[in-house]
């Protein structure tokens, strides 16, 4: 049987479309040169933080001293139900710092003093309340550390943080009643006795619906850019959905690291949440129709609650950040759903696809539990079995000719059989 790469055959004949999983590269900004200068008998030291790369390809234009990143909404400590991941595994003193930079950021303060703070621990604080924290939306991560150190037989030493804020504070109460109708809006949607899974999927299916994936989106790194822009990319997807689930005393936090797929390697960022107890990853990112360029609009589930085996093909996090081990695929999508397929067997598979066809649904996806078992797979599905499912569909409906095309995920390990009933 004749196969091309992305057309689709029609009569009989199936013709292959491969996935392509775009990843973006995006720059990152070299850190800005320590300023040092003598003032009033203290020796004086500016300090850029280290530049965070933007998510997904969002422009750095940084000053001098200055870095950019950012995070989303209104902060007011821990949100119920929820614990914040990163400031859990910092020690006393660390503590205390980070939560000297939180309260100063909400009270939209324009200097934070951190005595006794090296501007390498304040770069890291920095960072981490920023992940914790997705309500931040007028703090992009960007700012600068001064540092003071007593000369002429002084003692002691001073360091502050200043944060650069991308609105000012009358436009930050504005935006953030904007955030929070459109955020009771989404929630209004979720019945109150659902469960985690139910919960997640909710918030996936509504951030990779309700958003565009866009590079040169305003506010892109934070949910400013998710719920009022309708516009953003992975930094704006992975933090929305941390703010909803958050509120819906689901566990979920920000993970920062790299991607790769055939279009090479960049940053990116997700999420760890934690359903039924069980740790899992979720990528609304690569869910997105438009992110991965296809022309079926259809989500795809394979980042909805996945283990590492899944995610580690082809994203590699921060080796700064501390994260769980995520051993279990009970509830992604595929799975809860009856789509995932640890072992082969050829009539399992054959009923899986009349059971489609009878229903009348566009699609039958067969997403199997790795390389090896799709491999097995491929062959005879993409052949006999769809054959075999096709002439199921031509009796059924009285189609004297049945047409029909798939989608072969090889880097997913996956297969999408599109059924035509005219």
């Amino acid at each position: 049987m004749n196969r091309r790469k992305k057309k689709r055959g029609w009569g009989l004949l199936c013709l292959l479309l491969a996935a392509v999983a775009g990843a973006v590269l995006f720059g990152c900004g070299d850190s800005i040169a320590a300023l040092l200068r003598a003032r009033q008998g203290k020796v004086m030291e500016t300090a850029a933080l280290e530049e965070p790369a933007p998510e997904d390809g969002g422009q750095a234009q940084a000053e001098e001293g200055e870095t950019g990143e950012g995070e989303g909404g209104e902060a007011s400590g821990e949100t119920a139900g929820t614990e914040k991941y990163y400031f859990q595994q910092l020690n006393e003193k660390e503590k205390e710092v980070y939560g000297k930079i939180r309260d100063g950021l909400l009270d939209f303060q324009e200097e934070i003093e951190l005595d006794d703070a090296s501007t390498e621990e304040i770069d890291r604080l920095y960072g981490l309340v920023m992940k914790d924290y997705p309500e931040l939306f007028w703090c992009d991560g960007a700012g600068s550390v001064v540092t003071s150190s007593a000369s002429f037989g002084l003692s002691g030493s001073s360091a502050s943080l200043r944060p650069e804020y991308n609105c000012t504070e009358e436009e930050k109460e504005e935006r953030r009643r904007q955030i929070e109708e459109e955020a009771a809006r989404c929630l209004a949607g979720i019945d109150s006795q659902a469960g985690d899974y139910e919960k997640i999927l909710y918030v996936y299916e509504y951030v990779i619906r309700g958003v565009e994936y866009d590079l040169t989106a305003e506010d892109n790194q934070n949910i400013y850019s998710v719920f009022v822009g309708k516009r953003s990319v992975c930094a704006g997807y992975a933090k929305a959905v941390q703010y909803l689930l958050e509120r819906l005393g689901v566990f979920c936090t920000y993970v920062s690291g790299t991607a790769v797929s055939q279009s090479g390697e960049g940053g990116h960022a997700w999420n760890l949440v934690r359903c039924q107890d069980q740790y899992c990853y979720v990528d609304a990112t690569w869910g997105d129709p438009v992110y991965r360029q296809e022309e079926n609009p259809e989500i795809a589930y394979d980042y909805m609650c996945c283990d590492d085996t899944q995610l580690f093909q082809t994203h590699t996090p921060d080796s700064d950040q501390e994260l769980p081990a995520c051993n279990t695929m009970a509830y992604n999508y595929y799975v809860v759903n009856g789509m995932y397929y640890e072992n082969y067997d050829p009539e399992t598979i054959l009923q899986a696809m009349n059971r489609s066809i009878a229903a009348g649904e566009e699609r039958t996806v067969l997403k199997f539990s790795g390389p090896e078992v799709y491999r097995q797979a491929r062959e005879e599905v993409l052949t006999d079995l769809a054959d075999r499912a096709a002439r199921n569909l031509a009796h059924l409906y009285g189609i004297g000719t049945v047409r029909y095309s798939y989608r072969d995920d090889e880097s997913l390990d996956k297969i999408t059989m599109y059924w035509e009933y005219e």
